[in-house]
This record gives C-alpha cells, structure tokens and sequence, in this order.
C-alpha cells in the first residue's frame, strides 16, 4: 500500500461491474494495510424518512429538518447508522475526522445533536458503509474501477445527490460525456 485513502474521494469508474457502486462516490472513512471503510455519499435509502428513523430510535425527531435525506452508506451493515458530521459536534472518543470539515460518528449522541435545537452545521446520515479487505481497495484501483478525487463540503454534504458524480469527475478534470465503459486492445 502506498499511502491511505482515509478523506478521499472514490468515484465509481463507468465500467464498474457492481450494480451497487454504478456512479458512486464514497468518501474514504478509514483505509490501511488491513482494511478500508467508506460512505457512499450520493445514494438515498430508498423509503427512510430522517424524522421517522429518529422516532423509531427512540430519538424525537422534531427539530430535525422535514426534508433531511437519509443515504445508502453501502452494502455492509445495513443496520448501523453513520453520521458525517461538521467539525462543531465532537462525541468525546467517538468521533473520527475524516478531513477538513467532516468527521464521522456513529453513536446515539450524534442523533440527540442532530435532532436538537443546535445541530451540527452540516451533517448527512447513512445506513451502511462500504467496506474493503486486505489489499481489495488496492487492487479495485489497479483495475482502474475508481478514480480518486479530494473531497469539498458541498460534494459531502449538499442534498443534490443525482449530480454529485458528474461534479466529482469535473473536479478531477474528468469530463463524464467522455469516459467510455472499455478501453480498446492493442
């Protein structure tokens, strides 16, 4: 491994195989020699309302805002929630910083912020990350199936979720009209 990915940006090459990834783009939570973690940030959780997920967890949901959106962190533990969060909120060994004005938690404590009278800034939930075992990040991008950008506060946070990979491509100076799905062979 050359260096972590940890507060980077994957965005899902066209040719992506997994249906799930098609478009993607995932912010890299964690990433070293024996594991990587992220959270895809442009997918909403089909059918999950933000208030009504808080109420079901027992957190009232009133303060939080009717047209919060709630994503599709990725296909592992589904179950878990994850808070990506501006730096405003810390939940004293809990929170990990992620880069320059996202960090991440996963307990309750974050959910109370977010449903109070003084949330964080910004903040997105997911249910589910994306994860990656030993060396698989490293091969997937060997096989060129992501390309890696560096992250800005509107890309992670901003409800616009259908354009977030077009905008992550023209960040990186790749036009999306012009990448094909294979190469050619020689």
């Amino acid at each position: 491994m050359q260096g972590s990915l940890a507060g980077k940006l994957l965005i899902a090459a066209p040719a992506i195989e997994d249906p799930r990834f098609r478009q993607a783009v995932i912010l890299v939570c964690t990433h070293n020699e024996e594991h990587a973690m992220g959270i895809v940030i442009n997918k909403l959780a089909d059918g999950v309302d933000l208030q009504e997920l808080l109420d079901q967890l027992g957190v009232d949901g009133d303060e939080a805002p009717e047209d919060g959106l709630v994503l599709s962190g990725g296909p592992v533990g589904r179950d878990r929630g994850f808070v990506l969060h501006s730096e405003d909120y810390d939940s004293d060994g809990a929170t990990l910083s992620i880069c320059d004005g996202v960090c991440l938690t996963a307990t309750r404590d974050v959910l109370h912020a977010m449903a109070s009278d003084s949330p964080p800034e910004h903040y997105v939930l997911a249910l589910g990350y994306s994860g990656w075992s030993a060396g698989q990040l490293e091969e997937e991008l060997a096989e060129n199936v992501w390309l890696v950008g560096t992250p800005d506060l509107a890309l992670v946070y901003d409800p616009s979720l259908d354009t977030k990979w077009s905008r992550a491509l023209t960040r990186i100076g790749v036009s999306p009209d012009r990448l094909q799905v294979s190469g050619g062979r020689a």
